[in-house]
Formats: structure tokens, C-alpha cells, sequence
């Protein structure tokens, strides 16, 4: 990324940037000291840059949940009308060849264990708060975009179907597993995906457990733009580029579009609830192959750290 973004804005000597700079110096500094998000804001473009950085595996932790949470917060306390301008929030991960492997499913197994439906549902609430804050665009006329140079699994990929527009390097790759443990993705994946393509192939997506290629997402249409290995970064700087001109007119398009999805939270909260209803009928069977995917993840995520 070039010296524009950074983390904070410097004051200049033109007596006409002046006001400028000091609206700036109104963003919350909290927002740059998150532990397990990269924060960057650049002022050419009034573009925020975030990127997941895990302390462990790569997935929705309660601590990471916790960053997400106060990143929205700050973000709504600082940006906007009258404040300082935000026109693009990109989201991408730090951890090499991996966007989310999504909800915790160390996390999970302990709560089923503990016949714990309480804390399933309130790990669930959360996660659909932030989607549907997410969805909103907390409420800033601004484009949100996702920035895919790895896999997006389970909650991940869930995530990235909250923004506006979804930029995936060709290498990335996108799949809902849950079904492979017995269980089915409980945080907007089928909301969304319906709402996107329909009934039936949300369903084919999600009972197939299936890895999709980022052009087979292209072509779907949940994927909106491609870029070769290592170039996400470029393609999305153009796509902010590309979009400068037209930006009123996209963010009232998104706006008009989530208009006729009609997706309230309280549909994405029910649906959580009976995911976690399911979750609890898991066999002994299933949870071990959970437990699986975690020490395959822990491992990765060990290798990502040695790297």
C-alpha cells in the first residue's frame, strides 16, 4: 500500500487544509489499535482499509468479534455526514491464503458439549448484528467492498455476501462445510444467498459442501470482479478509481436493491436460533469431525505464524 494510507493524517501548512486536518484528527483513535484488525485510512481517496490479523486461527472468535463489534462503533462515531469523509470500506485478512474459516468451531463444541443453547445464540446474535450492520453500510452512504486472496469458509464466506461488491484474486476459493459435520451455516447464508440467486442454488450451495473457484463465484454473480495471484490489492484501487465518478449512483443502487430484499435482523436472528437448536441434536460422530477441522485449522495457522 503507498504512503497515502497510513494511520494518521498529518497536519499540513496551507492554512485552507487546515479545518481539513482537524476533522481528521476527530477519528477515533481506538479505531487503530484494534488487535486483531488492521485499520488504514487514506485520505485521497476517503477509503478505510481493514485487515483481518488473527493472534490464532483465522476465524470469528469472540475476541475477534469483539474487534468487529468496536470497529463498527468507532467507525459510526467518526465517519459520515458532517464528519470525517468515508466513501469505501474494504475488508481483506493478513493471514496468507486465507480470508475466514468463519465461526469458532472450538468454541462451538464446548457449548454443545455443555448443552450450552444460551451462548450458541448469543455468539449467533452477534455475528448477525455485525452482518446487518454490515449490510447498512452502518448507515454511511458508502460502498463496502470485500478483498478475497485466500479461502473464505463457513462464516467467512457468509461475511463476505454482507458487501457491496466482493473483488477475489482467481486463486480464492469459496464453501459453506458445515453440512459435513451435520450442521448447516447459521449467520445469513441462506438470507443472502437466496436473496442473490435464488432458492434453489442457495440450497445446491449449501447442501453440496462443495469448494467453488472464485470464477465459478464470478460467474454466479456473487463474486463481482476477478484479479490474477497477488494483484487484489491493484484491482481493488481501480475499482475505487473506476468508481469515483458514479459513486451516488451505486450506493442508491445498493440501497434500492437491499430495499426489495426486505431482510430485517430479526429473520437473521430466528434463523441463528434454530441453527442452534440443530447444532445441539450433533452426534458424537459429528463433533470429532468438528474437531478435526479445528486441529487442521490450529495447524495452518501455526504454519502462518513460523511464516
Amino acid at each position: 500500500m503507498d504512503s497515502s494510507a497510513s494511520r494518521a493524517v498529518p497536519l499540513v501548512g496551507d492554512e485552507e487544509l487546515y479545518a481539513e486536518s482537524a476533522l481528521h484528527a476527530s477519528i477515533p483513535e481506538g479505531l487503530f489499535g484494534l488487535s486483531e484488525l488492521d485499520v488504514l485510512y487514506e485520505d485521497a481517496t476517503a477509503t478505510l482499509w481493514t485487515y483481518i490479523n488473527p493472534e490464532g486461527r483465522p476465524s470469528f472468535t469472540p475476541a475477534m468479534l469483539n474487534d468487529f463489534e468496536n470497529w463498527q462503533r468507532l467507525i459510526a462515531m467518526g465517519f459520515g455526514t458532517d464528519k470525517v469523509p468515508l466513501r469505501y470500506l474494504v475488508l481483506g485478512s493478513r493471514a496468507p491464503d486465507v480470508f475466514c474459516f468463519g465461526g469458532d468451531l472450538d468454541l462451538f463444541q464446548n457449548l454443545i458439549r455443555n448443552r450450552d443453547r444460551q451462548g450458541l445464540v448469543n455468539y449467533g446474535h452477534r455475528c448477525c448484528a455485525i452482518l446487518d450492520r454490515n449490510i447498512r453500510t452502518l448507515d454511511i452512504p458508502m460502498l463496502t467492498v470485500g478483498l478475497v486472496q485466500g479461502t473464505a469458509l463457513g462464516g467467512g464466506f457468509e461475511a463476505l455476501l454482507s458487501f457491496d461488491f466482493i473483488i477475489a484474486e482467481r486463486h480464492a476459493t469459496f464453501g459453506l462445510p458445515e453440512i459435513m459435520f451435520g450442521l448447516y451455516p447459521g449467520m445469513g447464508a441462506h438470507a443472502l444467498l437466496s436473496r442473490k440467486l435464488g432458492s434453489a442454488m442457495a440450497d445446491r450451495i449449501i447442501m453440496s459442501n462443495e469448494t467453488y473457484t472464485a470464477e465459478q463465484m464470478y460467474d454466479l454473480g456473487i463474486v463481482h470482479q476477478l484479479a490474477e495471484p497477488g494483484d487484489g490489492l491493484n484491482a481493488t484501487r481501480d475499482f475505487i478509481k473506476k468508481s469515483e465518478r458514479r459513486h451516488a449512483g451505486m450506493v442508491g443502487s445498493r440501497r434500492a436493491t437491499k430495499k426489495v430484499w426486505q431482510l430485517e435482523l430479526e429473520e437473521l436472528n430466528r434463523i441463528t436460533e434454530m441453527w442452534a437448536d440443530a447444532a445441539l441434536e450433533l452426534r458424537e460422530h459429528d463433533l470429532k469431525v468438528m474437531s478435526r477441522l479445528v486441529a487442521a485449522q490450529a495447524r495452518l495457522a501455526e504454519r502462518i505464524a513460523a511464516a
